[in-house]
């Protein structure tokens, strides 16, 4: 199924779905393959010898069952990015969170099922660097005979944007924690694997074909590595539809957003005079951390235009966009109709968190400056443990976390000033925050400037949330929850927390389990820049997370 085109997929869906077919099984073979791009080639691991790997389908109320088998050298994990996971926290995936590594040579069975979702997501791998090339998309239909809240596409298309390095990524990223300095960005970006013409490369792109008049419904994933990106087509207007595997108000732009981990579902209507057009992506950045600055094309192609044909161009923001970033996200809502209806937590929040997010600066004699950067959440640089989050949690292992994790930073500062704080050395700690089955929460995500304000994509595991504010500077705890949005905010799994500045989320923590919250910019993760939530069992074994399986992998 993995190699069948979207339409095809969904027809086969549609024949076979009944009662008695909704498991749906997959086999992802993890394996080595020598790949060329940018006129150069190496090996990267890759699931079933697919770059992009293979697309998941399903419906909404399937269970889906994975097995995975390690055929590398390198330890490997899968995480379903955006799936609730509903007590079932063992499929999650984040490695030493909710699982050990799957080993060389053996296999794991993620069991898991599609609960109150239909959209677009993503899997990935969760170790190291792996997502770099282990990654694809996940396309979830609505229950059979429930049509779509938008009109019904002519044809549906995946496109899948990420990072390319010429180098082993995983090289790139140890030689920088060895060094204490950042990693090398990526030599390019990437569109269905492809990046287009580039610079001293002559390299072939992907190519979207269209007809005049038809209707297509756009699945755009980011899997990205460090990047937010902009995505656009010459000519053309999109409406998003869906965001995150949760349905939208039709909302019409040139330009999309999207960060690591984020995906946007958008209907484009084929209604330009026929001809070649750019689609373009290119890199957000709004502060003076680097990027790589490379801006991939690929094709949007009508039936009729003439093969050699020129192609509209489109002109890409600026890095520095803050303006479109900002346009984009605020026109967001959730769809909240009386089929899908936005069930806001209101009202004071049980738990109610200040996360101070951002990059520091620590000692250390061995690096090059004698100094190592790091990431921290309320100036804690997250420590992996040697043994699962999960595991130790659900067999009460005492000694791999402890459950203090501070709600708001020990010691308040001005987090976006431009002075740094002194004596502002990071903290390490595997600490988790403890939170009751069914309890309402709120996080405001503050970024701070302690080297340099920045944008940072925050994805929550086993949850979706509601964005209910956003700003610019400090958060202020008395004025600004008087603007929140409590009725249409948009609802998703990972979110831009805008540089310079705070963003509110809540959910209510219907999901017993361990829980990783992190940064989606794979270096800051590396950095540190993650913690766990722990949701405890509710009173019934409908409200406890499931017994592990037997084949759970062994750190």
């Amino acid at each position: 199924m993995a190699k069948l085109g979207v339409a095809l997929a969904i027809t086969l869906l549609t024949l076979f779905s009944s009662v008695e077919s909704r498991i749906r099984h997959y086999k992802f073979r993890v394996v080595r393959k020598n790949t060329t791009r940018l006129c150069a080639s190496k090996p990267i691991i890759v699931v079933n010898g697919e770059f992009p790997g293979p697309t998941l389908y399903a419906r909404e109320d399937d269970t889906v069952i994975v097995r995975v088998v390690n055929h590398v050298t390198d330890n490997v994990t899968i995480h379903w990015h955006g799936v609730r996971q509903l007590r079932t926290g063992w499929a999650d995936g984040p490695a030493y969170i909710t699982q050990c590594p799957i080993q060389t040579g053996q296999s794991y069975v993620y069991n898991f099922t599609f609960t109150g979702q239909r959209g677009t997501l993503l899997w990935h791998a969760h170790i190291n660097w792996q997502r770099a090339t282990v990654h694809g998309a996940i396309v979830i239909l609505p229950r059979l005979g429930v049509p779509y809240p938008f009109p019904k596409p002519h044809k549906e298309e995946i496109i899948i944007l990420g990072e390319w390095w010429k180098a082993d990524v995983e090289a790139v990223i140890n030689q920088a924690m060895r060094t204490g300095l950042p990693p090398n960005v990526s030599d390019a970006h990437t569109i269905n694997g492809l990046p287009g013409p580039s610079p001293n490369c002559s390299s072939s792109g992907y190519t979207l074909h269209v007809e005049t008049g038809k209707t297509y419904l756009l699945r755009i994933v980011s899997a990205a590595v460090n990047e937010e990106l902009f995505f656009k087509i010459a000519g053309h207007r999109l409406t998003v539809v869906e965001v995150d595997a949760a349905y939208t108000k039709p909302f019409v732009t040139d330009t999309i957003f999207i960060g690591p981990g984020q995906t946007t579902t958008a209907l484009l209507a084929a209604d330009q005079p026929i001809g070649k057009y750019v689609i373009a992506i290119s890199p957000f950045m709004d502060t003076i951390v680097a990027t790589d600055n490379q801006v991939a094309t690929a094709a949007l192609r009508y039936a009729g235009a003439a093969l050699l044909s020129g192609s509209a161009s489109t002109a890409v923001p600026a890095r520095n966009a803050t303006p479109v970033t900002t346009a984009f996200e605020d026109g967001l809502r959730s769809l909240n109709s009386p089929e899908y209806p936005a069930t806001v937590p209101a009202g004071a929040a049980d738990h109610s968190l200040l996360l101070a997010v951002g990059v520091g600066v620590n000692p250390c004699a061995s690096c090059v400056n004698g100094t190592r950067v790091v990431a921290a959440v309320n100036n804690v640089s997250f420590v992996m443990p040697a043994t699962a989050l999960l595991q130790a949690h659900y067999y009460n292992v005492s000694g791999v976390y402890t459950a203090d994790f501070p709600a708001a930073p020990v010691t308040p500062y001005n987090y976006t000033g431009v002075a740094a704080p002194a004596n502002m050395v990071t903290a390490t700690g595997t600490r988790v925050y403890r939170v009751g089955y069914n309890s309402t929460v709120q996080i405001v995500v503050q970024g701070t400037a302690v080297i340099a304000p920045e944008s940072h994509p925050m994805h929550l595991h086993g949850f979706n949330f509601y964005t209910v504010g956003k700003g610019i500077g400090n958060y202020d705890s008395v004025n600004d929850p008087k603007r929140f949005n409590l009725v249409d905010p948009v609802e998703r799994n990972t979110i831009s927390v805008p540089t310079g500045g705070w963003t509110a989320i809540r959910f209510r923590a219907d999901n017993p389990g361990m829980w990783f919250l992190h940064c989606h910019l794979e270096v800051h993760t590396t950095w540190g820049l993650k913690m766990a939530i722990l949701v405890e069992n509710g009173k019934g074994p409908n409200e406890s997370i499931l017994p592990p399986p037997k084949d759970l992998p062994k750190c």
